[in-house]
């Protein structure tokens, strides 16, 4: 058996003491797990989402959604959704998909689409750094930089 001593005391960085694209060298392992609907509950933006956690070169991401969100494609990239609460619809060029709460959703990378939420819903959203919310369309929703809650 291979144990390990882990500081009581260690935690990752803060992202301001992160590096050069929100990483650090070595971290440390928190030893308090991430409660995302907990982290949801601390801001109140709409469609802005927030760090909770990254892992190699992918973020994981907790957004508050509510109405319609702008048809947008992400040219390189998959992107994933995961409601954590509430409904959310993802419309697509021929047809729609609609998400539960614990149920997942890729977009395939190139693939139009606009989620949509009729009441408030809760996500995670697990992509790659640096894509931005809005992929190809831009526009008053794009989320400025990286977040994190």
């Amino acid at each position: 058996m291979n144990d390990r001593v882990i500081d009581a005391q260690s935690q990752p960085p803060a992202p301001s003491q992160r590096g050069a694209g929100g990483r650090s060298g070595a971290r440390q392992p928190s030893l308090q797990p991430v409660n995302l609907l907990a982290k949801c509950e601390l801001f109140d933006e709409q469609w802005q989402p927030r760090i909770v956690a990254e892992v190699n070169d992918y973020q994981f991401k907790i957004a508050r959604v509510e109405g319609e969100f702008v048809w947008h494609a992400h040219e390189d990239t998959d992107e994933a959704f995961l409601v954590l609460e509430g409904e959310l619809r993802i419309d697509l060029p021929h047809g729609s998909v609609t998400l539960g709460p614990g149920e997942l959703y890729v977009v395939p990378r190139g693939v139009r689409h606009r989620p949509v939420a009729e009441r408030e819903a809760k996500l995670m959203l697990v992509e790659p750094r640096g894509v931005v919310n809005t992929g190809d369309a831009g526009g008053e929703r794009t989320a400025e930089g990286d977040r994190w809650v």
